[in-house]
């Protein structure tokens, strides 16, 4: 059972970001996953895995954004989760990183009954593409927030995507009314869905906080 609010908010700093610590409290359930979206994030999430039979994850780090999709998945789906689970990136602060038996541990018990099933693929999700096959219904890009890298996840992922299927880029609104985020991801997604020529064949259907979903026309 989690600990209150009030005392994990009241912990000193170098205990709520020891890695070593997060990861044995987050093992033990005493805290949940750290959450790294919004509420309506969230939603957006939940929403659009909904229907979906299989979901690719990119970036899991402590699993807050794949309990969401737990939550939401049909029992007879499957999940992808794509993290090498190292330290860094522009989307963590420096030092933090999780250990990947303990977002395991986290994301299996927010399962209900005997679904969706889950995926662990621990290594970086340009391999994992280069050796993919199947159709997936949801990409969720999540991982490497640098322009390229993001960039590299849609070109070797969007393939992939089925006739009705769905992407969402997370941290991709920054200067946009409503909206925040960070430099790379926003690069991409204004230079591929917004301006005077966006990417045939795709189109934004939704957006909120710092997440922007596309879909194919």
């Amino acid at each position: 059972m989690p600990l209150p609010e009030a005392i994990r908010a009241n912990a000193p700093g170098f205990v709520r970001n020891s890695v070593r610590l997060r990861a044995a409290a987050l093992w033990g359930g005493l805290i949940p996953p750290r959450a790294m979206h919004s509420d309506a994030e969230a939603a957006l999430l939940a929403e659009m895995s909904r229907a979906s039979r299989s979901v690719v994850e990119i970036g899991v780090y402590e699993g807050s954004s794949a309990v969401v999709l737990c939550g939401a998945m049909r029992k007879d789906a499957a999940l992808h989760l794509v993290d090498p689970f190292t330290e860094g990136g522009s989307a963590l602060r420096p030092g933090q990183r999780a250990v990947p038996a303990a977002t395991r541990r986290a994301v299996e018990r927010s399962r209900t009954g005997a679904g969706p099933e889950l995926c662990w693929h621990l290594e970086f999700s340009q391999e994992l593409a280069r050796s993919w096959s199947e159709v997936v219904d949801l990409i969720f890009i999540d991982g490497d927030h640098s322009e390229a890298g993001c960039r590299e996840d849609w070109e070797l992922w969007n393939g992939f995507v089925g006739e009705e299927g769905t992407v969402v880029f997370h941290d991709a609104r920054s200067g946009h009314e409503g909206g925040v985020g960070l430099p790379g991801p926003t690069a991409v997604v204004d230079s591929l869905f917004r301006g005077s020529e966006p990417l045939p064949g795709w189109r934004i259907v939704a957006e909120c906080d710092s997440a922007v979903a596309v879909a194919r026309r």
